[in-house]
C-alpha cells in the first residue's frame, strides 16, 4: 500500500518532475559542458579545458561589466528597498483615495522593459529631456548663490551618469516590492501598535519596534529578489545605449556582455562560461545576505 501511495504521488508530479529536468537541469548541465568548449553553434563543439575561464580572468571588458554591475546592484537595490518599504508604510495609512494612490504607484512595474526604457531614454535626454527641465532652475539659483557653473548632465552621454540614469529609471518601478510589503504590512498585530502606544512610542518608535521586525521576513525576500534581478539587469540598459555598452562600456552589465558574445560574437563556450560566473556571484551574494540576516529575521510561528 504505501509502494503503491508513493508511485501514485510520483506519477501525478511527474509533469513537473519532466519539465524541471528538461527546462533547468538540463541547460545547467550543458552550459557546464560547453563553458569547457570551443563552440560556435554552428559548429561541433570542441573541448579545450579551462580555457574560457583563464581568458576570463584576463578579460579586461568582463571586469568592467563586473564593476558596472556590481555598482548598479550597490546603490540600485538599498534604494530600491527604502523607497519602495517607505512608500508602503505611507500608503497603508487610513487616507482618501488609498486605492487610487496604490494603484497609480503600481502601474508603473506593469509598464515592458522596452517601453520602460524608450520612456526614459527621453526623460533623460541632456537637451530635451524632462528630467533636466525640472533640475535647470534649481541649478540655476544654484549657480547664482555660489558662483558657480553647474549645468544638467547629459545622462545617457556621460560615463559618469549614465549608470545614475539607469538606476533611477528602476526605482521608477519599485510597485511590485510595494505590493508585496503591504501584504506583509496587513499582518501586523494592531494590539503591538496599542501596546507600543501605552509605552509612549511615536510613530518612528513604533515603526522601528514593531513594524519592521513583524515584516522582516518580507524584507529578506524582496532583498533577495532585488539582489537577483539587479545582477541580472539586460533589457532597459541595452535600449537605452542603443544596443550597444554606453559612453566608455559604462552601461554594459554581465548580463549583456553574456547576450553579446553569445549571438553577436558567436562564442558561446565563453558566454557560457560567463553565465555560470554570473551564477555563483548571485548564489554567493544570496547565500552572503542570508548569513547577515539570520539573527534578524522575525518568523511568527516560531
Amino acid at each position: 500500500m504505501k509502494e503503491n501511495r508513493t508511485l501514485t504521488g510520483l506519477l501525478f508530479i511527474s509533469p513537473w518532475i519532466v519539465g524541471f529536468l528538461v527546462f533547468n537541469v538540463y541547460p545547467i548541465v550543458s552550459s557546464f559542458y560547453f563553458s569547457l568548449c570551443d563552440y560556435s553553434v554552428l559548429s561541433p563543439p570542441v573541448f579545450i579545458g579551462a580555457q574560457n575561464y583563464m581568458d576570463l580572468v584576463r578579460d579586461g571588458v568582463f571586469w568592467k561589466a563586473l564593476y558596472n554591475t556590481l555598482f548598479f546592484a550597490g546603490f540600485a537595490v538599498p534604494l530600491g528597498l527604502f523607497i519602495s518599504l517607505s512608500l508602503a508604510i505611507l500608503l497603508n495609512f487610513e487616507i482618501f483615495g488609498r486605492g487610487i494612490f496604490r494603484v497609480v504607484f503600481f502601474l508603473p512595474s506593469l509598464v515592458p522593459m522596452v517601453a520602460l526604457a524608450v520612456l526614459w531614454q527621453w526623460m533623460l535626454n541632456g537637451e530635451l529631456g524632462l528630467i533636466n527641465h525640472v533640475l535647470s532652475p534649481f541649478l540655476h539659483a544654484w549657480n547664482f548663490l555660489f558662483k558657480t557653473s553647474l549645468n544638467p548632465p547629459n545622462w545617457l552621454l556621460d560615463a559618469h551618469y549614465a549608470k545614475w540614469g539607469l538606476i533611477f529609471t528602476t526605482l521608477w518601478g519599485v510597485g511590485n516590492a510595494v505590493v508585496i510589503y503591504l501584504a506583509g504590512l496587513q499582518d501586523v498585530p494592531r494590539y503591538l501598535y496599542e501596546a507600543a502606544e501605552i509605552d509612549g512610542a511615536n510613530f518612528w518608535g513604533k515603526t522601528w519596534h514593531v513594524t519592521l521586525p513583524i515584516i522582516s521576513p518580507t524584507i529578506y525576500f524582496n532583498t533577495i529578489m532585488g539582489i537577483i534581478g539587479a545582477f541580472q539587469v539586460f533589457a532597459v540598459p541595452y535600449v537605452m545605449a542603443g544596443g550597444g555598452d554606453g559612453p566608455e562600456r559604462s552601461l554594459l552589465f554581465i548580463a549583456t556582455y553574456i547576450y553579446q558574445n553569445a549571438f553577436d560574437y558567436w562564442n558561446m563556450g565563453y558566454a557560457c562560461a560567463l553565465g555560470l560566473i554570473l551564477f555563483l556571484v548571485i548564489c554567493g551574494l544570496t547565500l552572503l545576505a542570508t548569513r547577515l540576516s539570520r539573527k534578524h529575521i522575525y518568523y511568527a510561528g516560531k
